[in-house]
């Protein structure tokens, strides 16, 4: 992503150590520190690198839950697990609070609740991954498309709409939590992120659009938000969906 890194080279920003998936792929993985806070950043080429999403195991039909338990799933596929984080919001019981699809199946329809939480800080979103491509989509446009989509994900709030901001966040916000979101960015690749430390939304947002270069973002999770990569794992608390590229 040579466009990026020479754009990223004139901020405050600091990259080591990326884990390359395979010669084959564009996957990396790697640490930003922007504005004095540190990012897991995962940049995934839809159109090379295999991007799926996981809720339930086929096996027993029970959450995966964990990145452990998805990872041996994989390896027993024969398949080995470059990274995942988890998807978006969800409800007791490990189930998506919204649309949730996978290999073309809506498990859990679009959810247009205009109250409860981030999830309904309108407007949320959703974002999903079809062949080659994938998208950020404002929840009752994504509705009003026939996207149909291989794997896609809602959640909200929406983080930044065709470069904007979202309308209520507050730069000098005093909300400050540790914070995951997915963004489509102008190269066409797709930025995973994942905040070590606090931060507050407004933040959160102008991290991928002035530095990952991504237009169009969403929310995906707050404190118990983490990530995975072939030799690590930070996750201290359940997930319902799980986002993997594997190979």
């Amino acid at each position: 992503m040579p466009r990026l890194c020479a754009r990223l080279s004139l901020l405050p920003a600091l990259f080591v150590g990326a884990v390359l998936l395979s010669p084959a792929s564009a996957l990396k993985v790697e640490p930003v520190v922007a504005g004095g806070i540190l990012y897991t950043v995962a940049t995934v080429n839809p159109a090379t690198d295999r991007l799926q999403l996981h809720w339930l195991n086929p096996t027993t039909q029970v959450p995966y839950a964990t990145f452990a338990q998805l990872r041996a799933r994989l390896r027993k596929d024969g398949r080995t697990l470059g990274f995942a984080t988890n998807s978006g919001i969800y409800a007791p019981g490990l189930k998506p609070l919204g649309l949730h699809v996978e290999q073309g199946r809506t498990l859990v329809p679009l959810n247009m609740a205009r109250s409860g939480g981030n999830f309904a800080l309108l407007p949320n979103g959703v974002f999903w991954v079809k062949g080659a491509q994938a998208g950020v989509t404002e929840t009752r446009r994504y509705a009003t498309l026939n996207v149909q989509p291989t794997f896609a994900t809602q959640s909200g709030p929406l983080l930044l709409q065709g470069g904007k901001v979202h309308p209520e966040f507050n730069r000098g916000s005093t909300s400050f939590k540790l914070r995951s979101g997915v963004g489509v960015c102008r190269d066409g690749q797709v930025r995973f992120a994942v905040s070590a430390g606090p931060v507050n939304f407004y933040s959160f947002a102008v991290f991928f659009r002035d530095t990952l270069g991504c237009p169009d973002a969403l929310y995906l999770d707050g404190s118990i938000s983490a990530y995975a990569t072939g030799d690590r794992s930070t996750q201290l608390a359940d997930f319902a969906g799980i986002w993997s590229v594997s190979r």
